[in-house]
């Protein structure tokens, strides 16, 4: 009975420690493997066997992780304050300086990312957080790579999500607008004004040099007058018949 009893107790305990020794990761998981609190090796995929209470095995996920930073409080470099939030992609490339170097990696990114959106929008003016994201993208993936290389962390891509401004910023805002649109309003009607008067002085001189020309337009000009539904029609006598009339007359008294 103690015998049958014994075998059994020790069938369970090589069963517990079978249990504790196997491990097994997927294809995008990877194990940090410690042998007496000392760093071992990097395993996985697979099936992993470790030795009971001698090694100990952490897991690390290299998928990308999507992290969402919530919404800080920024001052631009024009004395403006908006809200902006991001998300940023990331991933493991290291898992063995992701668990030594590093005590949480999600919360240290985390925290990195949000001091560093404060820091390089603060840099920038308003006009360079609404009109040019992709290059503030591509600032602050640039500096959070940089600084997440040591955690064994590659930073693949940023991106700003909303920069929320008050009601007083956006009536401003709409009044530039505004005004920059009746600006380029005035100067495309005076480019359209000086060209019109380039072309006006090109016909002038064209005309002035053939007189035949002159009067040809002035015939034009009351044809045009005639068929209007006007029941009085003025029009100028050109100097140029009266010139004429009064050579005739001056040649007959001769």
């Amino acid at each position: 009975m103690f015998f049958e009893f014994g075998f059994s107790g020790l069938a369970i305990l090589i069963l517990a420690l079978l249990a504790a020794s196997i491990r097994v990761l997927r294809e995008y998981e990877r194990g940090v493997v410690f042998q007496l609190g000392r760093f071992w090796s990097v395993k996985g995929p697979g099936l992993i066997i470790l030795i009971p209470v001698v090694q100990q095995m952490v897991r690390v996920d290299l998928r990308t992780v999507v992290l969402d930073v919530p919404t800080q409080d920024v001052i631009s470099r024009d004395n403006v304050s908006v809200k902006v939030n991001a998300v940023i992609y990331f991933r493991v490339i290291d898992p063995e300086k992701a668990i030594i170097q590093v005590l949480n990696f999600l919360e240290a990114t985390s925290q990195l990312a949000q001091t560093t959106l404060r820091s390089v929008l603060g840099k920038h003016e308003l006009d360079d957080m609404l009109a040019e994201r992709e290059r503030l993208n591509t600032d602050i993936q640039q500096v959070l790579d940089a600084q997440t290389d040591a955690w064994g962390i590659k930073v693949a891509n940023v991106e700003i999500k909303h920069v929320d401004l008050d009601e007083s910023m956006i009536r401003a805002i709409a009044r530039q607008a505004e005004a920059e649109r009746e600006r380029r309003a005035k100067v495309i009607h005076a480019e359209g004004e000086l060209q019109a008067s380039e072309k006006l002085m090109q016909a002038a001189k064209i005309l002035g040099q053939q007189p035949g020309a002159m009067q040809l337009r002035y015939m034009q000009t009351l044809a045009n007058i005639a068929g209007d539904k006007s029941s009085t029609i003025v029009f100028p006598l050109p100097i140029e018949l009266l010139t004429g009339m009064a050579e005739l007359r001056s040649s007959r008294k001769e």
